[in-house]
């Protein structure tokens, strides 16, 4: 069974408390390639279609494609889905599972699709019903009984199917959706279902892709090229930015979803696609035959400014450590001897590969402990520490974050600055501080299960919490004043600020009063390529002093005695 640890990306619209999901590689198993994923046949759905001509009277139609479809229901697949979903549920949630109350919570999800449709729980029956009449009654599984519940799920469907033709012709994957769906989201935000389409996107977002290399906007009857990535199948061919594609494999691109553009695009790797193409300042229009290649999105973007870079990673997938110490290694030698700090910037950053968090946090430290991870199930008990040697090689170093920056983005923000080796500005982050795994599904789908919660080197947990910025930007407003201001703080606070710290690292982690009122001391904000947060970093960079000074105030005593 294929499982990759991993921590969610953040999903927009969630607030305190609620945090984003990181994938972990470090922990996969029986990981499947690249190119299976995409030379996979489609999903069965087994749907009857109706019946072809049209001599044939309405109700004989509708009869035989309802006795077409109960036959085709794929009855012990959706036992087999669902049994081998709540075993893994009950074996790898992070707290015990009481499978009745998810079972029944799952079945109930079938009336999103049928309103008419109602089940409960009744003594130790589960009764199924339409229209307010009882329809059917059946015996109740364990608590942990996962094949009695996989038994129960394919038996309720057979009945609500036999009943409902809203039901009967819908896909087999949208009923599996509708009731994993219900029963997960009585966990956690971040347990979810992804049916094979979706789970297949989300290995490539992971993993990468079998792809040319490209992205692009739908402008009227073309797909215009606005970024080609260099490295890659159309960058060798020499596309170029404004480059309009005229149709994919012969198919047009008039009328074309950006959907569309993706599937026709992307496929096996080695695997050939021929694009007509036209140039953004002229009619000519040529072909172009790209031999597609794995892709993997770049995360990873560096700036110099007054001897400072800025390396900014936008999120954490399998080449962001690679990249992060690419973009140290140019700067290094663009900069010289005048280089004097590095700035990494994980401001809206929400989360990623959690090994990449973690190898990228070893870049640049020394020894000591990184982050640990701790649930119920014995595979979710992970240390990771550092290994010799930091490749910036003791260069004054600054974290900024603010309220979008999540999972991955903390673990990185949290070694850094309980290590010693990083001064973190901005605002409180995320707090995103679970762990999932992604098992996959014997459908094709992925279930991503909330299965441990990560804590930072000095101890404290990083869920509903975040990491705290010693120099903390909320509020401040952009002008170079206000980062004055903020520096000002710093200085007059200084006994106060260590003290803040210390109440962070020892909250207990189920104390959510305290844990919210330290988090309004330093208001998560939505800080994109705010000013008010480099300008800040800056300064501090400038002064050697106010640097050295901050960075003792950052890292306990624990972990500063391991630098």
């Amino acid at each position: 069974m294929f499982a990759q640890t991993m921590i969610s990306v953040v999903r927009v619209g969630l607030r305190l408390g609620l945090v984003a999901t990181v994938a972990m590689a470090s922990a996969c198993t029986d990981s499947p390639s690249l190119t299976s994923s995409y030379d996979a046949p489609p999903p069965k759905t087994d749907l009857a279609v109706s019946a072809p001509g049209t001599d044939r009277a309405p109700h004989l139609d509708e009869t035989r494609a309802k006795v077409l479809a109960t036959m085709t229901f794929p009855r012990s697949e959706a036992e087999n889905l669902f049994a081998h979903g709540y075993a893994v549920i009950s074996d790898r949630y992070i707290d015990k599972v009481d499978l009745r109350n998810l079972g029944i919570a799952g079945l109930q999800g079938l009336s999103t699709l049928d309103p008419e449709i109602k089940i409960d729980r009744v003594g130790a029956s589960v009764e199924v019903s339409r229209n307010d009449k009882v329809i059917g009654l059946f015996p109740l599984p364990g608590p942990e009984d996962s094949a009695g519940w996989g038994l129960l799920t394919a038996n309720v469907f057979g009945l609500v199917r036999d009943t409902s033709t809203t039901l009967l012709n819908t896909d087999p994957e949208q009923l599996y959706t509708a009731v994993f769906d219900s029963a997960l989201s009585q966990l956690d935000p971040f347990s979810h279902y992804a049916d094979s389409e979706e789970a297949r996107l989300n290995r490539g977002a992971r993993n990468g892709f079998g792809g040319v290399g490209i992205t692009y906007e739908i402008d009227g009857d073309a797909v215009v090229i606005t970024r080609v990535m260099p490295g890659t199948p159309a960058s060798t061919a020499g596309l170029r930015k404004g480059d309009r594609i005229i149709a994919i494999d012969g198919h047009t691109t008039s009328n074309i979803t950006s959907q569309q553009v993706r599937d026709w695009l992307r496929g096996p790797t080695n695997s050939p696609v021929t694009l007509l193409m036209a140039g953004a300042d002229t009619l000519a229009r040529r072909n172009v035959t790209l031999v597609r290649a794995l892709i993997v999105m770049p995360t990873v973007e560096l700036k110099t400014d007054n001897d400072v870079a800025f390396i900014t990673v936008t999120s954490f997938n399998q080449s962001t450590t690679t990249a992060v110490a690419e973009a140290v290694s140019n700067a290094e030698r663009e900069e010289g001897d005048h280089l004097k700090g590095i700035v990494i910037d994980l401001r809206g950053n929400p989360g990623g590969l959690l090994d990449q968090a973690v190898t990228m946090s070893d870049l640049f430290m020394e020894r000591g402990p990184i982050v640990s991870t701790r649930g119920r199930h014995p595979d979710a008990r992970q240390f990771y520490a550092a290994t010799a040697g930091d490749m910036a090689r003791g260069l004054p170093m600054v974290v900024l974050v603010d309220g979008d920056s999540a999972s991955a983005a903390e673990i990185v923000a949290a070694a850094l600055q309980d290590s010693g080796r990083a001064v973190v500005i901005g605002t409180t982050s995320y707090g995103k501080g679970t762990v999932q795994t992604v098992l996959q599904m014997p459908n094709g789908g992925e279930m991503t299960l909330t299965w441990s919660r990560f804590h930072s080197p000095s101890g404290y947990v990083l869920h509903g919490l975040g990491v705290r910025p010693i120099a903390c930007t909320s509020g401040a407003g952009e002008a170079m004043a206000a980062a004055d201001g903020v520096l000002d703080r710093f200085n007059r606070g200084e006994q106060q600020l260590a003290a803040q710290l210390a109440l962070w690292r020892a909250t207990d982690h189920r104390n959510d009063a305290r844990r919210n009122a330290l988090r309004s001391g330093c208001p998560a904000e939505h800080h994109p390529h705010a000013l008010i947060d480099e300008i800040v970093a800056e300064k501090i960079l400038d002064n050697h002093a106010l640097y050295e000074r901050a960075l003792r105030m950052t890292a306990p005593t624990q972990a500063a005695a391991g630098r």
